[in-house]
């Protein structure tokens, strides 16, 4: 009787080993993988110049540093759903094992071999890095709740996890698991690297201050999604979910290096003026889509995953507007679309969340924008509303004519995520996920045609 393969769960429980129950959520340590995935290859591995290693990924190739990939020899467990991503044009999964194993021995450098991720197997994220310089384990585990980032470096940790590795590729391809081994014994023996952690965990909590202010956490008294909401995320297949997630991360992170390279070159003093500007326009463009995608692979979240509760904080929306005006308002010039803010003096504070706040209001600017020619005037209102503060969008075409909300009759639903809008070529959230990432944020969504977008936020304790 041939034994099942080892299970990635197994890889993640045996770097638990001896680490303390996680305590933050899934949304909290969603944060905390990616801090983790940038802090490795942009501030670790690339100043040490690496030139040699292998990494091994599950469920989606975690690895996307370009100067990393064209050096490093790789491994993915992913899902049979990627497999459709190899038909489209652009290719934006490297061509996995599929092809002939003499096509796979002349594979180029930064391509990875793909391997069948089983049930067993979850959808945690595993990342292991073995180079001369660098051996260190990344994954997230843990029970909703207990949810935990784990990192560890010392070899005898990661001579455990490649033996399991070795195991299991072994029963899935023979062939495979005997170039891993000759990979590894051409880097060298395992060796510990003290300074590694020292650096590690510091730098990503400066990420992660930079990315929300520190916040004063409130438990939101009601559920952020209501029944219909909930029967609403039943409809869309878990597959297509995961091949939507899978698109997102596939934009976003080519997207974040050119981000980090451009920002890079900023840092000199010796540019001219025009190409200054130009790399400013490019950051602009990469930030809002990355923030764009986010939303979408948010939502996707939030579909497979809904909340029963959402934990929110004291918010100033009417100062987090004043200060997000200028990025906005270029936003919209760059359509020749003018924004008029008009708020009301001394109002109280919300429960949201400030960091998806953020990016969910660019996103709400963004839809209502994108029927207005240029002219055009967009205008957010904040009022106060008994116990909820009321947030307008309107938007108002050219010719002086409202023109209501962002929805045409003519949007093609693309699913309960996305729909198309076939007179601008504009992919969106739906309706319905847009309701539903406000629902976790503590909004409330009502639309209708004749008064734009309207969104009811609570007010915080303390403040009613």
């Amino acid at each position: 009787m041939v034994n099942s393969p080892i299970p990635l769960t197994a890889i993640q429980q045996r770097l638990a080993e001896n680490v303390a129950t996680g305590m933050v959520d899934e949304q909290t340590v969603r944060r905390l993988w990616w801090a983790a995935l940038e802090t490795l290859q942009l501030d670790i591995l690339l100043p040490m110049d690496v030139q040699e290693g292998v990494w091994l990924a599950a469920p989606l190739p975690a690895l996307y540093e370009p100067r990393l990939l064209t050096c490093l020899q790789g491994w993915v467990w992913a899902p049979d759903a990627l497999e459709s991503l190899h038909s489209h044009q652009a290719s934006l999964l490297p061509p996995s094992s599929i092809r002939s194993r003499q096509e796979a021995s002349r594979e180029k450098a930064g391509r990875y071999q793909r391997l069948p991720l089983r049930p067993s197997d979850g959808q945690d994220p595993l990342l292991i890095i073995i180079t001369p310089e660098v051996q260190v384990a990344l994954a997230l585990q843990g029970q909703p709740g207990e949810r935990h980032l784990l990192m560890r470096s010392d070899p005898e940790s990661l001579s455990d996890i490649l033996r399991m590795l070795d195991l299991r590729l072994n029963q899935e391809d023979p062939e495979q698991a005997q170039e891993l081994r000759q990979a590894l014994a051409s880097l060298g023996p395992l060796q510990g690297n003290d300074q590694l952690e020292h650096r590690f965990w510091p730098r990503i909590a400066e990420r992660l201050a930079s990315m929300a202010p520190s916040l004063t956490l409130q438990q939101l008294p009601e559920k952020s999604l209501n029944a219909e909401q909930k029967e609403e995320s039943k409809e869309e297949p878990t597959e297509e979910l995961s091949l939507l997630e899978a698109l997102t991360h596939e934009v976003r992170t080519p997207l974040a290096t050119i981000r980090t390279l451009i920002r890079s070159l900023l840092r000199r003093s010796d540019l001219p003026h025009v190409v200054v500007n130009r790399l400013e326009q490019i950051d602009t463009e990469c930030t809002e889509q990355i923030d764009r995608f986010g939303l979408i692979f948010h939502a996707a979240e939030l579909q497979r995953h809904p909340p029963e509760t959402s934990t929110l904080a004291r918010t100033d929306l009417g100062s987090m507007l004043k200060i997000l005006r200028p990025a906005l308002s270029q936003q919209l010039e760059r359509r020749g679309v003018q924004l008029h803010l008009d708020i009301s003096p001394g109002l109280p504070p919300v429960l949201s969340d400030p960091g998806r706040l953020e990016s969910m209001l660019g996103g709400l600017i963004d839809r209502s924008s994108r029927n207005l020619s240029s002219g055009g005037l967009l205008t957010l209102k904040l009022r106060p509303a008994g116990q909820r503060l009321k947030l307008q969008i309107l938007s108002k075409g050219s010719s002086g004519l409202d023109q209501g909300g962002p929805e045409t009759s003519n949007n093609a639903e693309l699913g309960t995520v996305l729909s198309w809008n076939p007179n601008t070529g504009s992919l969106q959230l739906s309706r319905a996920a847009t309701k539903r990432i406000l629902a976790s944020l503590g909004g409330r969504l009502t639309q209708r045609r004749d008064s734009g977008i309207t969104v009811f936020f609570p007010i915080a304790e303390g403040n009613r």
